[in-house]
């Protein structure tokens, strides 16, 4: 069995653009698709004005940044308290462009990348999801557990 990226990706995908406001990305990621393997998608690409793959927004991207800057800073949010601080996290997060969320370092794939190449590329960069780029454009997605999915479904 011979099978690349262009054989297992998902065609039908969503895209926001980098300069939208959060709300709505938080918004599409609730409503996400639900994809034939039963897996909700939990992430967008982000393009630019040319639909140029600029970065990926996952449900990860929006909790990390919802959490107060000062976090990053090795302090220990056990001891803090935390009353009154949700509601002001959320009207914080829903202000930002999706640009200001969104992870840049982009592991993506070609067409004809062969599926072991997909799945060690995943493997080592501890990816669920590669982009299918062709030209810098986004043409589909492989995810992870679709890859699972078909690879064992028959077993």
């Amino acid at each position: 069995m011979t099978l690349f990226a262009k054989d297992i990706m998902v065609k039908d995908f969503d895209t926001i653009h980098a300069d939208a406001p959060a709300k709505k990305l938080i918004q599409m990621i609730l409503n996400g698709k639900i994809r034939k393997t039963g897996h909700k998608t939990v992430s967008l690409m982000v393009t630019d004005d040319y639909n140029q793959l600029v970065g990926i927004a996952t449900m990860f991207d929006i909790l990390f940044h919802f959490r107060p800057n000062f976090l990053n800073q090795g302090i220990d949010g056990e001891t803090i308290p935390w009353d009154g601080t949700l509601k002001h996290s959320i009207n914080d997060i829903k202000d930002k462009k999706v640009r200001q969320i969104m992870s840049r370092n982009i592991v993506s794939a070609k067409l004809n990348d062969h599926l072991m190449v997909v799945i060690d590329r995943m493997v080592k960069n501890r990816c669920r999801r590669l982009p299918v780029l062709e030209n810098g454009k986004p043409v589909g997605i492989v995810y992870i557990s679709d890859v699972y999915h078909h690879l064992f479904k028959d077993l």
